[in-house]
């Protein structure tokens, strides 16, 4: 009885052993059959559970920045909610209006799946324009979501003379080199052609204008308040506090129609008789070759954050217009817009 006991411990061990060496062999990954006999994979625990550390998403410009806000903006919400369950850190990564941190994270983060990074047209502009051009561009990513629209505006002291677009753009015309305009991004880019693109439309030659580019939009407006800029090419959100306190005279919107609360009084471009609109869009975007396991999971859970009261809460106090897409329809915009901006340079002699 003894030795028949032995026998069967034997032959469990020898069973068990295989199993696991079957299992080993197989990548960690367990064969299951299905209802019509075919055998599916179940992913390895590495490929269901992420993410399983800390995540950064980059603000591809200096903090105080509308890109910092955005990417403070979705940690917040994303963490308070608990929709992701690991840290986020947001780093600020200036330089070239976006370009510097692009050459790096297209050639060194390419594989990173925690690391991802906010931008807007910049990204494409950077990579379409003559001067200063990036070779990087949206080509170069994985887009997972655009989260909202921001609006472009042009911005003058409270003490300036200017009250209107027109007598700005009279003077600008008769003598460019007398004004000095502020962006924060480099020429060629979202802050750059919210000025340009309705000069150009006006009959003022872009190449004339001088643009003073800052690393974000503080420094920008730092700039305009301390006396060196005549005008300030910046969005709705980074200006309504200035407006508020009585610093600034917003001149122009660049949107459809007329913004509500702090710039219900604002005209856009429209209405000073410009044909003249530049879409600001904000997404989310991951490394060119980011694994299907991060990408579905970044996708779900910005769709799922879009759709929260904590996120809403965030797009009203920044003056942000909420405008989902999810990644194939963001990559349709990406490529539409890259083609009409490619155009458009073309026409300002911007293009490379």
């Amino acid at each position: 009885m003894k030795k028949m006991l032995n026998n069967w411990m034997k032959w469990a061990l020898a069973v068990g052993l295989s199993v696991n060496l079957a299992a080993c062999g197989s990548g960690g990954g367990t064969d299951t059959t299905t209802g019509t006999g075919e055998q599916t994979k179940t992913p390895p625990a590495s490929a269901t559970s992420y993410p399983e550390r800390q995540i950064t998403i980059v603000a591809p410009s200096g903090a105080g920045g509308a890109f910092d806000k955005a990417a403070r903006a979705i940690a917040k919400v994303l963490v308070d909610d608990k929709k992701v369950e690991q840290q986020i850190m947001v780093e600020n990564q200036p330089g070239g209006g976006g370009s510097v941190f692009m050459a790096q994270f297209a050639t060194k983060e390419k594989k990173n799946d925690y690391k991802l990074f906010v931008s807007s047209p910049t990204l494409l502009i950077n990579n379409l324009k003559k001067d200063g051009n990036s070779p990087f561009g949206y080509k170069d990513t994985v887009p997972l979501a655009q989260l909202y629209r921001d609006y472009g505006v042009i911005v003058v002291p409270a003490n300036s003379k200017y009250n209107d677009l027109k007598s700005l753009f009279d003077d600008l015309k008769a003598d460019p080199k007398k004004l000095t305009l502020a962006g924060g991004s480099a020429p060629g880019s979202v802050d750059h052609l919210t000025v340009m693109l309705p000069a150009f439309k006006y009959g003022i030659d872009p190449k004339t204008i001088k643009y003073v580019s800052y690393d974000g939009k503080s420094q920008s407006m730092t700039a305009l308040l301390g006396g060196n800029a005549d005008i300030l090419s910046s969005v709705a959100g980074e200006v309504e506090q200035y407006v508020k306190a009585g610093k600034v005279k917003v001149l122009a919107v660049d949107a459809p129609e007329r913004l509500g609360g702090t710039f219900k009084d604002v005209p856009t471009i429209k209405e000073a008789g410009i044909d003249s609109e530049l879409v600001i869009w904000r997404g989310v975007f991951g490394p060119k070759e980011m694994s299907p396991e991060a990408k579905a999971f970044w996708e779900d859970t910005l769709k799922k954050m879009s759709e929260s009261d904590s996120w809403k809460e965030q797009l009203k106090n920044n003056n942000w217009q909420a405008d989902y897409k999810n990644a194939e329809e963001f990559q349709k915009i990406l490529d539409e817009q890259n083609s009409a901006l490619q155009e458009l340079l073309k026409t300002m002699d911007m293009a490379k």
